[in-house]
Formats: C-alpha cells, structure tokens, sequence
C-alpha cells in the first residue's frame, strides 16, 4: 500500500480539512433526515446506538491526520472500520440517502489517501460491495441492477473530482515549496550581494590607501628631511645653504601639492575608457609636469576589463611619478601591446638607477605597483643598476578579451 502521510493529505493548506468538513456536514444532515423520516431509529435503543455509530464515524475522520502519522498499517485499520461503521449505520437507516452518502464519501476519501493503483481499486470495490449489500437488505435483489446503474456515473464522479482535486493539492505544494526555495535562493543572494560590496569597499579603502601613499606620504617625508636640513645647515650658520635647501622645499612642496591634486582627480573623475586613452593621458600629464620626452609604442584590445585596465594604468602613473621624483631621467620609452592573452607593459628611463634588491623603507611606490600587479594576477620585473637607467616590465593575463 501506499505510505500516506499527514503532510501528504494536508500539504501545505486546509483544502483537505473543508472536504472533512463538508463530509461531516452531509452525514450530520443525512442523521436527522433519516431521525425524522424513519420512526424505527428514534426508538431509544436503536436511536442510541445509531448516534453513537455516526459519532464514532466522524471522530475518526477528525484524527485522520494523526492516524495518518501512525504509517500505512493504521491507515489499512482506519478504512476497514470506516467501512463497518458505514455498513452498520447504513443497515440501521435503511435509506438509499444515507447510503450513498457515507461510502460515496469514503471511497472519495480512500482514492484521496490511496490513488488510482491496486490498494486504491481494492478499497473502492470493498465499499461497493458493502453498499450493495446494505442497498439489497432493504430493496431487495431485484433492484440490484438499478442500484449499479445509478451508483457506476456517481462513482466515476467522485474518483475524478477527488484526483483532481488531490492533484491541485499537490501542484499547490509544488509551488509553495518552489516559492520557499527561491525565497531562500534570493535571501542568499542579498548576502552575497552584501559580502561583495563589503569586499568592494575594502578594496576602494586599499586603493585610496595607495594612492595617498604615493602622494601624501612620501613628498611629506621628503620636505621633512629636507626641513630638517634646512635646520641643521642654520644651526651651524650656513644661510646660503639653508636658503638652497628651503628653495628645494618649496619647489618639492609645489610638486607633492601637484601629485596631490592629481590623485585627488583621479579618485573624483572618470578615466577615459580605452586604456591606450588614459596611458596617453597619463604620458601627456607626465610630459607637460616634468618636460621630460616620453616616446610612446601602443597596440592594445579596445577595451579590456575595468580591473586590468585600473591595474595598468595605476601601475604606468606610479611608475612615471617615480621617474619624475628619484630618476633624474632625460627620457622615457613606454610600449604595450598584447600577445597570447597577455597585457605587456615596459616602461624605460634612461635615469641614475638603483639596486632593486635594496629598496629604501619608505618608498612606497614599487610596492604598490608589485601590490596592483599581483592583485591583477600578473608579474613585475624590474631592471636595473647604478647609472644605468630602470626598466619595469609588467605582465598582466587576460582570459577574456572584450571587442
């Protein structure tokens, strides 16, 4: 048999409990139909018995649900004494009304519990049986054939209204529980949603980080050394060099002023969207501030992503700056180009060098480009010595190429 369960027949409504309930109200109404029209059931002993058999009756279908939890043993139990109860109660009215009533009812509540299979079939037969032989006790044999002729259309009725009727139970279920599942599938994706823009914010908290140490931070350091020269030089009464030094500050003043309003526009305005755009901008910028000469080789993808290209670009400002703060370069070669899904990019000062495995603490700018590039997934290589210039070479991947 099939394995019922409450939540099976109750779902996720009360459908099933208005069908108890209009069940028990046709009962109830065929109880005092049958009080008043048959005299024989109001004597005190019959009357007693037969309310204490229709009272019984309905109470089981008021624990259904409970009986149902109990597994498909007590479900077999329960439509066994259903069904003696409704042939007991049918043989004391004696009415076609009541009837067909009780197992009209209960082979609607068996193909509701059972289903259209071998135990669903078996059930209906047995109420068919039962009812035929309660009609034949008080119409007698002959009138058989009209009790089958009537009773077959009513039956069919009722198997296709209650599997339909289950059926939209189901569907509604069906629903209910996809609806719950996308409820949670969206509250997920609020969370995700959340954790993504807490992740954006911290990288935009980096990026600020970045930018104001390579403005900021390292031109303050500078005019402080440079201050604290300036001091020492008037302490030991050395004006003239005092003066030089001061003069220096102003003009480093000036230039950290300069990076810093930069940096402060680029945080407030758009870039231009195509990365060779804003690596001419930037070169353009470099040039017009420190009238070094910077030769420019470009074959890029327009456009590329938004995080390569912010990488890429932060990387060639950083490196620029750097050139025009520490090379004392009188030129720059710049190229980038694309090959095997690879963003190249060489930038080359023909400045005094340095040792790149001595990098004095402080200077921040190379660790932020390193920083940018390996965020991008990428690799720095730096090339360079005392008086022989610097050349940064960067490589970024890029997977997908927009066109």
């Amino acid at each position: 048999m099939k394995k019922q369960t409450s939540a099976d027949f109750s779902k996720v409504d009360r459908d099933p409990r208005l069908f108890m309930a209009f069940l028990t109200l046709v009962v109830s109404v065929m109880y005092v139909f049958t009080l008043v029209t048959v005299p024989e059931v109001r004597q005190p002993i019959t009357f007693i018995i037969f309310t204490l058999l229709i009272a019984l009756h309905l109470t089981l279908h008021l624990f259904l649900e409970k009986i149902l939890e109990q597994g498909s043993s007590w479900v077999t139990g329960y439509l066994i004494v259903q069904g003696l109860l409704a042939f007991a109660i049918s043989m004391m009215a004696g009415t076609v009304g009541m009837t067909f009533a009780l197992f009209m009812g209960m082979i609607g509540e068996s193909v509701g519990l059972l289903g259209i299979n071998r135990w669903g079939l078996l059930a209906l037969a047995y109420y068919l049986a039962l009812s035929m032989v309660s009609f034949a006790n008080y119409v007698g044999m002959d009138s058989i054939g009209w009790f089958a002729l009537g009773t077959f259309p009513l039956v069919l009725f009722v198997v296709i209204y209650v599997t339909m009727y289950m059926r939209q139970i189901e569907a509604r279920a069906r629903a209910q529980a996809l609806a719950m599942e996308l409820e949670k599938a969206n509250q997920q994706l609020s969370e995700y949603a959340d954790r993504v823009e807490d992740l954006t914010i911290a990288n935009e908290r980096q990026r600020i980080a970045r930018e104001l140490h390579d403005t900021l931070s390292q031109g303050l350091a500078g005019l402080i050394l440079q201050l604290e020269a300036a001091d020492a030089n008037l302490s030991a009464n050395h004006p003239e060099k005092a003066r030089v030094i001061v003069q220096q500050t102003m003009d480093h003043a000036r230039a950290t002023l300069e990076s810093s309003r930069r940096a402060i526009d680029n945080l407030r305005q758009p870039e231009p969207e195509g990365l060779e755009d804003v690596i001419r901008h930037e070169v353009s910028h470099f040039t017009d501030s420190t009238g070094i000469p910077c030769d420019l080789l470009l074959d890029l993808p327009d456009p590329v992503a938004d995080s390569i290209k912010g990488a890429a670009i932060r990387s060639v400002s950083e490196a620029l700056n750097n050139i025009a703060r520490h090379a004392e370069a009188h030129k720059v070669d710049l190229t980038a180009s694309m090959g095997g899904h690879i963003l190249k990019l060489s930038i080359k000062d023909d400045g005094k060098g340095f040792d790149p495995s001595q990098i004095p603490a402080g200077h921040y700018g190379i660790l932020g480009i390193r920083e940018r590039i390996r965020l991008a997934g990428g690799q720095l290589e730096i090339i360079s010595s005392p008086n022989e210039g610097t050349t940064l070479i960067i490589q970024i991947p890029i997977d997908d190429v927009e066109s």
